[in-house]
């Protein structure tokens, strides 16, 4: 006699599914990928301090349609979750952003760079030429990598986020600062849900009309755009080119790295990150879309507030699709229920929580040594990621030589 049981487990993540043939059972442990619960919601906002000054800086800079890029945005936080299971963020290209902001670069020239950038990774993926670097690019030089970024998002948040509006802003941040550190690990109630609501509060009081949302309410869809040859060939040039050790490091190594760490159970491979990558940039040009990324430090953010599904990607993706689709109109006025403050206390965490992931070569004189001389590098010069990443490499392989030579 064969049957089918479904028998749940102590742990919260975990039910058990199997087939019992003649009276014995044959289970198979499987994972819940996608659960919505208060901390997927928390670990939601994980990444917004991220994400949200970046995309509203391409658009204010570039032109660009504010309901396609929100629409896109959320539409593919949702297939990835899907796709994955675990919180696998969606990011803005962040030298691509940087670059599109400094210089005011039009729209058309970002949908370029997006569609030439999908090619490229996925030229990578096809010819295994992406593993390849897997295997040169030692787990120190990852580390660097993070290192330097979770640097660069701590003092972002501090000087920017959390100085922009004066003596309210501090308050505001300090206090969000302590609730996240008085409340960290909390199921019950997770930290980032108190900020979040603390951020809305303060903006209804002293920033946002109420009946903004009312006067700002509309519909709209992506539009449908083609991306001409001269469109890819100078937005790979002038975009592109910047972007790709920064996406070969962090986008691609760095977050099947913290996905290893965080879900090693669940931890897909470098290639399936690297075709969700490409696929994503093929795609989002041709509706307008902005370039992205998968991110070590989004994952981070959104593991530290309470993520562990898919869930949480969700429901980040959705709260952009519903700004797209019903607020693009007032999108300036609306996106004020988000404080810089708050924010940047949500990016700081994100930051340090990247830092944190360097404990595990702590041990090691030599590992320790290529992260801070990575890390410093990504963060102190031009191109500092490809540039860490040649020395970290170069640097690995002296120590290695001389280890073996003594």
């Amino acid at each position: 006699m064969i049957s089918i049981y479904v028998m749940h487990c102590p742990e919260p993540e975990r039910v058990k599914v199997g087939i019992m043939v003649d009276s014995k059972r044959i289970a198979v442990g499987l994972r819940s990928r996608v659960r919505f619960d208060r901390n997927e919601l928390a670990g939601a906002f994980g990444d917004i301090g991220t994400d949200l000054p970046l995309i509203v800086g391409m658009i204010l800079a570039s032109g660009m349609d504010t309901g396609s890029v929100l629409v896109v945005f959320g539409a593919l936080q949702i297939v990835t979750a899907l796709a994955y299971g675990i919180p696998m963020p969606v990011q803005p290209l962040k030298a691509v952003a940087a670059i599109v902001i400094a210089q005011n670069v039009q729209s058309n020239l970002i949908f370029g760079a997006g569609l030439a950038i999908g090619v490229v990774m996925l030229l990578l993926t096809i010819t295994g030429l992406i593993d390849w670097l897997a295997r040169v690019i030692p787990k120190a030089v990852i580390r660097g990598i993070q290192f330097g970024l979770g640097l660069q998002l701590s003092y972002l948040a501090l000087t920017r986020y959390v100085q922009s509006e004066g003596i309210p802003g501090y308050v505001l941040a300090t206090l969000s600062f302590a609730v996240v550190i008085a409340l960290v690990g909390n199921k019950r109630l997770p930290p980032a849900l108190l900020v979040i609501a603390m951020g809305f509060l303060y903006s209804l009081l002293f920033k946002v009309d109420a009946r903004v949302f009312a006067s700002s309410v509309g519909f709209s869809l992506p539009q449908v755009h083609v991306p001409t040859a001269e469109d890819i060939v100078q937005g790979f040039l002038l975009l592109s080119l910047p972007q790709i050790p920064l996406s070969l490091g962090n986008s691609l190594l760095a977050t099947r790295r913290i996905a290893q760490d965080y879900f090693p159970d669940k931890a897909p491979p470098l290639r399936k990150i690297a075709f969700t990558y490409s696929s994503m940039n093929i795609l989002s040009p041709f509706f307008s879309g902005i370039p992205v990324c998968h991110g070590s430090g989004g994952m981070a953010g959104h593991y530290f507030f309470g993520a562990r599904t898919g869930g949480s990607v969700i429901l980040y993706g959705t709260l952009f699709l519903l700004l797209g689709l019903v607020f693009s109109s007032g999108f300036s006025a609306v996106i004020q229920i988000f404080p810089l403050p708050v924010l940047g206390v949500i990016l700081l965490f994100e930051g340090i929580a990247l830092i944190r992931l360097m404990r595990d070569v702590t041990s090691s004189t030599t590992d320790l040594s290529v992260v801070l001389v990575v890390g410093l590098i990504a963060v102190g010069l031009p191109y500092g990621y490809v540039v860490g990443m040649i020395v970290g490499v170069l640097l690995d392989m002296v120590f290695r030589h001389n280890a073996k030579a003594d």
